[in-house]
């Protein structure tokens, strides 16, 4: 390695990536071993404002893998940040309600009242912004939109940066109740009637409309438009900080080959990869199956296919028109390619 890291600092969501795997299996430690490169994780950390890098990428010479929401935050608040690939690992996104409220279908929704996350002192809610990323494009396959329903808040404290984190990935789903922290307010208040529909995601969505007899009113995660699909996790960000990138190329070109390389490990290692899928989920195989897919070994891909630039961008000007970001910008000239064509150049890859 032409320039040395003392250390590199990675972070990636509890969903499907290929640096997941690569952290998890060992494999990003051990391509990094021969240089001498410390390898630290973010959400490890003793420190909160290392902690807080996950979300707002602040720390140099760091890598994230994961939800794309935090990832645009930084960029449009100013952070430098490059993305080198984007994942594309298609997972349910439910609008949920109870057989009682009478809403079947999308169009029922017009004038109901949807429940959604609203935390207080985050520097970015996504939570909120998938829930109405979802519902705008449902309502938009029946030529309606958010102004046709009426939502209704449901608080959070948010006195800590990874509470959103437990309430989207499942810690906090009401299937354990045993204290405030777990609780999803917007599901109890859906039990209750006091709304007629929320939005869940991923696997534990699929274990909670089975738990609770839930009526899935739509399915916004196997729409066949990818930007009906388009959310936090469609596409998937690999975001590394501009001063890495200047300072460490090499070392930019080897996160690359690494997470490649483990995603070219899941596609022929399918029960392994829904095992490490599922502990990494805190859930078990069947719900990762019934939420990402019996194939979900082989949807671990990261590219920079026009599909998924174009539904970033997408996703982008959907923040900035919901205010969640200032200002929108062209994600293109947020990516730098060189990295990924290095790879795939150097090893002429079936990767």
């Amino acid at each position: 390695m032409s320039n040395p890291l003392d250390t590199l600092w990675y972070t990636h969501s509890p969903v499907p990536t290929g640096l997941g795997i690569a952290v998890e299996s060992g494999r990003l430690a051990e391509a990094f071993r021969p240089y001498g490169t410390n390898i630290q994780g973010l959400r490890e950390s003793s420190d909160r404002e290392v902690r807080e890098a996950h979300f707002d990428h602040h720390l140099h010479n760091s890598v994230r893998h994961g939800g794309n929401i935090p990832s645009i935050w930084a960029r449009a608040s100013g952070k430098a940040t490059r993305v080198l690939g984007l994942s594309w690992s298609d997972e349910v996104q439910l609008i949920v309600t109870t057989p009682e409220s009478g809403v079947k279908t999308v169009r029922d929704l017009r004038d109901r009242r949807f429940g959604v996350p609203k935390w207080a002192n985050v520097q970015i809610d996504f939570g909120r912004a998938q829930a109405l990323r979802s519902l705008e494009n449902a309502l938009s396959l029946e030529g309606l939109q958010v102004s046709d329903v009426e939502l209704v808040d449901y608080p959070y404290g948010g006195t800590h940066s990874d509470e959103p984190l437990r309430h989207i990935f499942g810690a906090q789903v009401a299937l354990n109740r045993s204290s405030q922290r777990r609780r999803n307010n917007e599901l109890i208040g859906l039990l209750r009637g006091d709304i007629d529909a929320i939005f869940v995601k991923g696997a534990y969505a699929v274990q909670m409309a089975d738990e609770f007899g839930l009526h899935v009113v739509i399915d916004t995660g196997s729409h066949p438009d990818p930007i009906i699909r388009s959310n936090i996790g469609t596409p998937r960000t690999l975001t590394v900080d501009q001063h890495l990138l200047d300072e460490h190329f090499d070392a930019a070109v080897l996160i690359v080959e690494t997470v490649l390389r483990a995603e070219q490990w899941a596609w022929t290692h399918p029960d392994e990869t829904r095992r490490f899928l599922a502990r990494e989920l805190n859930t078990s195989e069947y719900w990762v199956a019934a939420a990402y897919g019996e194939d979900a070994h082989q949807r671990l891909v990261t590219r920079l296919e026009e599909r998924s630039l174009d539904a970033l961008q997408n996703l982008t000007d959907f923040l900035q028109r919901h205010r969640f970001i200032e200002n929108s910008f062209n994600v293109r000239d947020w990516v730098d390619d060189r990295p990924l064509e290095a790879v795939l150049g150097k090893h002429k890859l079936a990767i």
